[in-house]
């Protein structure tokens, strides 16, 4: 099966995935990334990206207990696949061969 590619923001909600491991759900994914990022993002988009690698095959999720504090809802969690980590491998590859192409200059002021 062909690793699917993946788009910035794609790569930075997986990466936050796989930092949380059995803890990732769409709130605590923001939060993290926001911390991280420094900066506000949409738990809308967090959402959609996750569904869209869950489509993918990239991450997997699962439904926890009912508590009150929700309301009775249920977080969703979600794990990253092997083909998850194999994207996020395939990423780094790319990204760090492409850095190492950068002639070593200065680039004082």
């Amino acid at each position: 099966m062909k690793t699917p590619s993946l788009g910035e923001f794609e790569e930075l909600v997986l990466l936050m995935v796989g930092a949380l491991h059995d803890e990732a759900y769409g709130v605590a994914v923001l939060e993290n990334l926001e911390s991280h990022l420094k900066k506000k993002l949409n738990i809308s988009a967090v959402h959609v990206a996750l569904k869209r690698m869950e489509d993918k095959g990239l991450v997997r999720s699962r439904f926890g207990g009912i508590t009150e504090d929700r309301g009775g809802r249920r977080k969703k969690y979600y794990v990253m696949t092997a083909l998850g980590k194999r994207a996020l491998d395939q990423q780094y590859a790319l990204r760090n061969s492409i850095y190492n192409l950068i002639p070593d200059i200065s680039f004082s002021k």
